[in-house]
């Protein structure tokens, strides 16, 4: 509990706010003084006026007799005679150090009253010579200052007293929710090392800081939940969806040797074996290559790019790959469509994805056999989509398709291991976008948005993507068929 952060920054604040308290006490008891001796130096200023006005009216015996008078007065102020000897002649004050009395002037100092009271007193007095060596001493108790003061100095304490209590209770309070709070995820994070990779952090959904760290590491959670399902289903793909080329390949080779008879036959099927290894070796390179993007170990090569130059440029490799296939393939790309993006992989996610379009995209008879490639800007956003009009993708399966080596029960005599549009999600991650699959009605739109980006000088030159027959990233075959 000590420890916490939580518990440390309530003792600083207790810390900070006792010394603001203590500085705005002391600035008030220095005022409250400083303007009570001010009122007890004015009350002495018109006493001495008065006797002044008296001395000079009827002398020192007039002096002497307004003295005597005042002195007898209730509340009173401080009066005294002296001659020049120090002896007393008048007055309410029966003793005054003899130093005071010798030296004219303002001064505060101790004094004991003229009545039986034999206790030492304080006081503002100011002595003044008069003619033949008398001595007037005028002055006024403090005791009604030293008394605020002890009040301002008890209500110090209290105040103190109770700020640092209620500062060491709210200390504890605070840290002790935040302690709760922490050790809750504590035991979320141990049971996810133990191998619960579901848990999640609780969100409380009061928007502090914690909720915050707490939605950031779900994420976080989510994502590597993704990665670890992801490897999974690779291993498990791989040991099934390999297996078939891999078997066909050992049968080849071993009916190779049991039954060719001539060169030629031996060619035949060593030709036969180097493609299943160069189709294994595209896969295995498309593998990698998708981990390398999720990974994120990419993100450096990114510049800016110009999108529709592109697109107009993967368009122009298809078009006659189209035309051989009896589709027409539209292109519309608006210019100056500006990303941070790798023009080598957006253009190969872009063959893979028209690829995929010609290859399922003639449709049924009476629906238009045709690809329309779309490139434009929609407000901050950059919107790429490719259509076309074959059978789709069910609803339900559209999330799957995205995955490694996942293909489709009519899609299955095709040729293929379902890595294309799994390559395709993972640019799209890299460059911070987002994949969504629609039905075209009919048909499948694959809809693509990039970020927009103010940067004005894209990378220029042919776009490098090689049509299907030696492209090394095998295109998807997992959509309907």
């Amino acid at each position: 509990m000590f420890r916490t952060t939580a518990f440390k920054l309530s003792l600083a604040y207790l810390a900070i706010f006792a010394l603001c308290a203590f500085l705005a006490l002391g600035y008030v008891a220095w005022n409250a003084r400083a303007v009570l001796d001010d009122q007890i130096v004015s009350t002495i200023d018109a006493e001495i006026n008065g006797l002044s006005e008296q001395y000079n009216a009827g002398g020192l015996r007039r002096l002497i007799s307004v003295v005597e008078r005042r002195s007898r007065e209730p509340g009173a102020s401080l009066y005294l005679v002296t001659t020049a000897g120090g002896d007393h002649v008048v007055g309410n004050v029966g003793y005054v150090p003899a130093a005071v009395l010798a030296t004219p002037g303002q001064s505060e100092t101790r004094y004991g009253r003229s009545d039986s009271d034999s206790e030492a007193h304080q006081a503002i007095v100011r002595v003044f010579t008069l003619p033949g060596g008398f001595r007037l001493l005028v002055g006024r108790d403090t005791e009604e200052r030293d008394r605020l003061r002890a009040v301002i100095g008890r209500a110090f304490v209290t105040s103190l007293a109770a700020v640092v209590l209620l500062g060491v209770i709210g200390g504890w309070l605070a840290a002790s929710r935040v302690l709760r709070r922490v050790d809750a995820m504590t035991q979320t994070t141990r049971a996810i090392m133990a191998g619960d990779l579901d848990g999640r952090l609780h969100v409380a959904g009061n928007g502090d800081e914690l909720d915050r760290l707490a939605s950031s590491l779900n994420q976080m959670l989510e994502r590597i939940g993704e990665l670890m399902r992801g490897m999974r289903e690779v291993s498990d793909n791989i040991a099934h969806d390999l297996k078939t080329p891999l078997t066909r390949l050992r049968n080849r080779a071993d009916e190779a040797l049991r039954r060719a008879s001539t060169q030629e036959e031996l060619r035949a099927v060593l030709e036969a074996v180097i493609d299943e290894g160069d189709g294994l070796i595209r896969v295995f390179n498309a593998l990698l290559m998708i981990a390398r993007l999720e990974a994120g170990s990419a993100r450096e090569i990114l510049a800016p790019l110009d999108l529709g130059q592109t697109v107009r440029g993967v368009g122009e490799l298809y078009e006659a790959l189209a035309e051989d296939q009896g589709l027409i393939l539209t292109v519309r790309a608006q210019d100056d469509l500006i990303i941070a993006g790798n023009r080598e992989l957006i253009g190969q996610a872009l063959a893979n994805l028209i690829d995929n379009a010609l290859k399922y995209g003639a449709g049924s008879a009476g629906t238009e056999a045709s690809v329309t490639l779309d490139a434009r800007r929609e407000g901050e956003a950059i919107r790429l989509a490719v259509s076309d009009h074959g059978p789709g993708i069910p609803e339900s399966e559209r999330a799957r398709v995205l995955g490694r080596f996942v293909r489709l029960e009519d899609a299955r005599s095709r040729p293929g291991f379902g890595l294309g549009l799994s390559l395709v999600n993972a640019v799209v991650r890299l460059h911070h976008g987002s994949l969504r699959l629609s039905d075209n009605d009919p048909g499948l739109r694959v809809e693509i948005e990039f970020p927009a980006t103010a940067q004005a000088r894209p990378v220029t030159g042919d776009i490098p993507p090689a049509p299907p027959s030696s492209d090394p990233v095998p295109a998807s075959p997992s959509r309907a068929t």
